[in-house]
């Protein structure tokens, strides 16, 4: 028992001693644990604290605010889609982005940003428009526009078809269902996704 007493305290003096970058990043890791577990309405800047074994003074010098603290969270955490898929055809490339992006709505920070998408008012929601826009939509945009203008340069897609209300398409429907109709997307309704929106969408006239 003298060794357990004397063992525990200097873990726990030591996760007091964290400072800067480690201790931020410990707790917006907790900040996301709580959203992916107790959702938005759970979550608590005690819990939060608690969750990244620091006191609740720390969490409040960094974050004034619940909405501060996720919003760095959600920024920080989302993961990232950096290269477009390229499987050597518009169906192919477009599908295996549209699986990468739901799969990474099933991550840890994905399930804390739907949290925030279903759960906040609108009010509290137009805090996260910005994280969502640049960490969500505009990536899946741009990746969209390369598989389009590649498609294009194929001959495979219309050649006007890299066009600001087509590129929307996927991540306005993928957004709906999940925010309004509180469904997953399963492999298949992706697949008719592509095949009976997109690429009828995409094809060059007379194809």
């Amino acid at each position: 028992m003298v060794t357990s007493r004397w063992t525990a305290a200097p873990a726990r003096q030591a996760s007091l001693r964290r400072r800067g970058a480690v201790l931020e990043r410990a707790i917006l890791d907790a900040a996301l644990e709580q959203l992916s577990t107790v959702g938005w309405n759970g979550l608590t800047m005690e819990g939060v604290a608690a969750g990244a074994q620091t006191g609740k003074a720390a969490v409040y010098r960094r974050w004034p605010s619940k909405e501060d603290l996720v919003a760095d969270a959600l920024q920080a955490g989302l993961p990232r889609l950096e290269e477009a898929p390229d499987l050597g055809g518009v169906r192919e490339d477009l599908l295996a982005l549209c699986l990468r992006a739901r799969d990474a709505m099933y991550s840890r920070p994905g399930i804390a940003l739907r949290s925030v998408i279903h759960e906040c008012d609108p009010s509290q929601a137009e805090r996260f428009h910005a994280v969502i826009f640049s960490g969500v939509v505009e990536p899946t945009v741009r990746l969209i526009r390369e598989i389009v203008v590649r498609g294009i340069e194929r001959g495979e897609v219309r050649p006007d078809a890299d066009d600001s209300y087509v590129l929307d398409v996927i991540p306005a429907m993928m957004m709906y269902r999940s925010k309004m109709c509180s469904s997953e997307w399963s492999d298949r309704e992706l697949e008719e996704l592509i095949d009976r929106l997109m690429l009828p969408l995409l094809r060059p006239a007379g194809t």
